[in-house]
């Protein structure tokens, strides 16, 4: 789709393509933040500021530190660790030493952590003790030359630094016992790095930046490998599109953006992160963001300009009875990512702050922004908006051609953000890109003649209902809709007469409805091959770290 028909669809002031090569890495992007912000608030944790001054300090020692391990330019460093300061001091440190960085989700399980450090080639890796059992598990069947430990309080000062840690070791006992006798500590390894000489690499934009591992949904992990260059284009990208409302926050106050998806996940890396240090920003970090009231009572402290999240997160705040203690009149941009966001959910979300939720579109391949509904709409879409600036997209059929005007097709992506390919597997690089250059994302939509595009589903979640495609998030959007209903995941399941059969499963907000109820609703809703023939009700769904919907538990419970 080379005429770029979306384009008619951008707000003012955004244009068809931006200057995606501001800066020769993002270590060139993060230190002309630490000068031009040095004064400002970059981190706010448990109710402490951290500086870019700060930022700049630590990570420049910590940087040294990784130097003096011996480790040369381009190896792998993981980090393991959920939001807490050490996280962007941590990237900071990786990067400027001239290093790659490796996000690893802290609740893998020993042989997932294997995995991604033994195929990464990891020399070092950076954990909080909270999650050093798993580690301990596995290090001897690894690369992992170097552990640096951290607690949840090393940054908060020796006073409240050391309250913290003694609640969460001893009192709220989330520090498994552990020995790992070769690890130094996480601020032992700041003050050795302080005495020792960091030696600053020569990092071009097409050094790697993160290896970023995907959710395995569609089989094992791989390693998307992004250039600095990618991650750099998605953030100016972003920061493009955001514009036409974030240029009207006042001069007088701090952007401030709400960091409760989780830092190894490219969203918050990058929209939260990395977009928050180009614009001089404040991120509060968020660590535990399922304890919803803790959620909430960390925000009243807060004036909120930036929400990136999930739907699960919306849903589960908006519908919280503490929700209006927090002031969300600031707020100018909520953006929806990882999973479709429902039309209940964004109304109510809509309803309760004045700011809509902008339903964008992204892969862990492609750094990860793709599309985004425009910031200055007032209505729910229920499509993944236009491509971004200097993107294209385009829809094709299993013959890797152009479908036609308001078909169905596998959405296929090129731009600056698209990943170099996945780590060591130039097989699974090839089933992805196409000749000329596209990414093809396993995703099945369709595109209006505004250009918007529509996820339908993945190519993999269609249910075929005797020959009929049965597409599980429409089902699921419907479902949300109704009355009473929280949550609801849809799944095929085998069925001996129509070959699959559709699978229901719900979360009650209201306590009595019943299977009757469901299914009257569904009638009136839904054409006959779509309605369900199993109703499931659970107290919970399974979910990722990031609040996605495990339909793949679902079905094969």
């Amino acid at each position: 789709m080379t005429d770029r028909i979306w384009l008619n669809s951008y707000p003012k002031g955004v244009a068809a393509d931006i200057d995606v090569t501001a800066y020769t890495s993002l270590v060139a992007l993060m230190e002309a933040s630490f000068q031009k912000y040095a004064d400002r608030a970059a981190y706010n944790f448990m109710g402490k500021d951290v500086s870019y001054a700060e930022t700049d300090k630590l990570s420049q020692s910590f940087a040294a530190y990784l130097q003096g391990l011996g480790l040369v330019k381009g190896d792998r460093v993981a980090i393991m660790m959920p939001n807490v300061p050490q996280y962007p001091v941590a990237v900071a440190g990786i990067l400027r030493a001239g290093f790659v960085v490796v996000n690893v989700n802290p609740l893998y399980t020993p042989r997932e952590l294997q995995h991604q450090l033994k195929d990464s080639g990891a020399k070092a890796i950076v954990i909080i003790e909270n999650f050093a059992t798993t580690l301990e598990k596995c290090l001897s069947a690894t690369p992992v030359k170097h552990v640096v430990l951290c607690a949840m309080g090393d940054q908060l000062g020796l006073f409240k630094g050391t309250m913290v840690n003694y609640v969460v070791r001893k009192v709220k006992k989330m520090v498994p016992a552990f020995s790992l006798p070769e690890a130094v500590r996480f601020n032992t390894a700041i003050s050795l790095g302080t005495k020792a000489t960091f030696k600053k690499p020569d990092i071009k934009a097409d050094d790697v930046a993160v290896l970023q591992y995907t959710g395995g949904t569609t089989g094992v992990s791989k390693g998307a490998v992004l250039l600095h260059r990618n991650v750099i284009a998605n953030v100016l990208q972003s920061e493009a599109w955001n514009n036409p409302v974030m240029s009207t926050i006042p001069a007088n106050e701090q952007a401030t953006s709400v960091c409760a998806l989780p830092l190894y996940h490219i969203f918050a890396f990058t929209v939260g992160m990395m977009l928050s240090m180009r614009m001089g920003g404040k991120l509060i970090l968020i660590p535990n963001p399922r304890d919803i009231p803790g959620v909430l009572k960390e925000l009243r402290n807060h004036t909120i300009h930036t929400f990136p999240a999930v739907n699960t997160l919306f849903n589960g705040l908006a519908n919280h009875p503490d929700f209006n203690t927090v002031d969300w009149s600031h707020l100018k941009v909520s953006v929806g990512g990882g999973t479709a966001v429902q039309s209940a959910v964004a109304k109510l979300w809509f309803e309760k702050t004045g700011c809509p939720i902008c339903e964008g579109y992204g892969l862990s391949e492609t750094s990860p922004s793709v599309s985004c509904n425009v910031v200055t709409a007032t209505e729910y879409t229920g499509t993944i908006g236009v491509p971004l600036p200097n993107t294209y997209m385009k829809l094709l059929d299993d013959d890797g051609n152009e479908v036609a005007a308001g078909e169905r097709g596998e959405i296929a992506i090129k731009g600056p953000q698209v990943m170099a390919g996945y780590w060591q597997r130039p097989d699974e690089t090839a089933k992805v890109m196409t000749p000329d250059g596209y990414f093809k994302t396993g995703d099945v939509g369709v595109v209006d003649a505004r250009g918007l595009f529509k996820i339908v589903d993945r190519k993999k979640d269609m249910i075929l209902v005797s020959g009929f495609n049965v597409f599980p998030t429409e089902l699921e959007d419907v479902m949300a809709q109704m009355p009473g209903v929280l949550e609801c995941a849809c799944v095929g399941v085998v069925d001996a007469k129509s070959g699959e059969a559709v699978k229901l499963v719900i979360v009650k907000k209201d306590p009595s409805i019943t299977e009757a109820d469901v299914r009257a609703f569904c009638k009136e809703n839904l054409t006959g091959y779509k309605q369900p023939k199993v109703v499931e009700f659970r107290t919970e769904l399974p979910k990722t770290p990031v609040g996605k919907i495990l339909r793949r538990e679902l079905r094969d419970k």
